[in-house]
């Protein structure tokens, strides 16, 4: 009896789940059915076995067999597929990237270490709440996202399918051979699109969550904080991150890539000398660009938007250091006595600049509001020595060293403008009726 009691006095109790832990956890149990469903789950080696099957069928197969059986030279110029080549190659690649990469986070991480669910217990239940919004929202967002582009495909296939039936191939029956390749080529585009923007989504859905826990980070500027506390906190969010960018880097890497060089090709077959091209040929080489287009962007959007939160964390802690020096002068001279935390001075809330101006979604960290004054509960040299870390240890997303900011961004597009125009030059500016009106 009495081993027994003090078995059960030792044996230790887990402490509750708050609600949104546990509405976060049935999500993304949601979020696993959903990968089985789709075919991503390769949990063990059938369903392993079974997602590469369909990936080999619908990524691979059905578009090589839609090239070449359906490429259809002797149609006429509306039902031709002259920019067909650039349309599968991109699509199949860029699914065989995101293929690849959540077969290697699903076999390495799991879906909910890979998600940064099991680091939300020692977060505020604010950024759990937050976070928990956010995975809900991310299957509709793909969906706003997947089901446009799909229904204008599937509406070109129909009028393709249907208006050139005499023209196109077939084997033993029309309808029904047109019906199954139909089938198959939606099926196919669906299931490419879907696994690219899901990476997409996921990516998201990570940096948000990185998001909520900067923002939360930047409340203890507001209040009687300890430095050791502040630096520990930062180093958690800035070890994240470097994580982040790891499994992310070669997945955003081969995306910028592909997309630039599909968009360069695309623009170099479309306006070269003697191309036909034109609403009809073309509608799905554009309908493509736009889903390639709109999945980089997202990702480049979420990592700059990661990373600006991040850096602006050193404006908000010199901003809150400047204060607390400047009170700390001011009782100097005016000889008052110390309290155990001051209360803000007149002339640092004073200067609550943008009291009238609407506050962007971009300022929710650091913002013009001067800050409340903790002067006599943490020295000036370690403020100074907190505000020279954050000053020498950036934060926020990188891709092999290269951090994804708006700076590095307006490059990268710099870059890409500066050879279409060449290429525009190279292709229309060579022209002769370019030339002629010239002239």
């Amino acid at each position: 009896m009495e081993k027994a009691k003090h078995h059960q006095t030792q044996e230790p109790t887990s402490p509750p789940k708050s609600p949104s832990s546990t509405s976060t956890l049935s999500r993304s149990d949601d979020h696993k059915s959903f990968f089985t469903w789709v075919f991503l789950d390769q949990s063990n080696f059938w369903h392993a076995g079974l997602s590469w099957s369909i990936f080999s069928l619908l990524a691979i197969a059905v578009p090589l067999l839609s090239h070449f059986v359906y490429h259809c030279n002797t149609c006429d110029r509306n039902h031709r597929r002259p920019f067909d080549a650039i349309v599968q190659l991109s699509l199949s690649v860029l699914s065989l990237i995101s293929f690849v990469s959540l077969s290697d986070f699903s076999r390495k991480y799991g879906l909910r270490r890979f998600l940064f669910l099991d680091k939300l217990s020692g977060v505020s239940d604010q950024v759990q709440r937050g976070y928990t919004q956010q995975v809900h929202k991310s299957m509709r967002l793909m969906c706003a996202f997947v089901l446009p582009c799909f229904v204008a495909d599937f509406m070109y296939k129909i009028w393709w399918f249907t208006s050139g039936r005499n023209q196109i191939p077939y084997f033993i029956n029309a309808y029904l051979s047109s019906t199954v390749a139909c089938f198959l080529m939606l099926s196919s585009w669906l299931y490419r699109t879907s696994i690219f923007f899901l990476v997409c989504i996921l990516f998201q859905v990570i940096c948000h969550l990185q998001i909520l826990r900067l923002e939360d980070f930047a409340q203890v500027f507001h209040k009687d904080s300890d430095v050791g506390l502040i630096l520990l906190e930062h180093l958690a969010i800035r070890r994240t991150l470097r994580i982040i960018s790891h499994r992310f880097r070669r997945f955003i890497l081969l995306t910028l890539i592909l997309v630039m060089a599909s968009q360069f090709a695309s623009l170099l077959v479309t306006t070269k000398k003697g191309s036909d091209f034109n609403f009809f040929n073309g509608g799905e080489l554009a309908l493509t660009s736009i889903t390639l287009v709109t999945g980089l962007l997202i990702c480049l959007r979420s990592a700059a938007k990661i990373t600006h939160r991040a850096q602006a964390i050193t404006s908000l802690a010199a901003k809150w250091n400047a204060c607390s020096t400047i009170n700390s002068f001011d009782d100097m001279e005016n000889e008052t006595p110390r309290a155990q935390v001051a209360a803000p001075r007149v002339d640092c809330i004073a200067g609550n600049l943008d009291s009238n101006n609407e506050e962007g979604e971009e300022d929710a960290i650091d913002n013009t509001n001067m800050m409340p004054i903790f002067t006599h509960t943490m020295s000036y040299q370690k403020r100074q020595a907190l505000v020279t870390y954050f000053e020498n240890n950036k934060a926020g997303i990188t891709v092999f060293g290269f951090m994804l900011d708006r700076s590095s961004l307006r490059i990268v597009f710099a870059i890409q403008l500066s050879l279409t125009l060449w290429l525009l030059s190279k292709t229309i500016g060579s022209s002769p009726i370019f030339n002629t009106n010239l002239e």
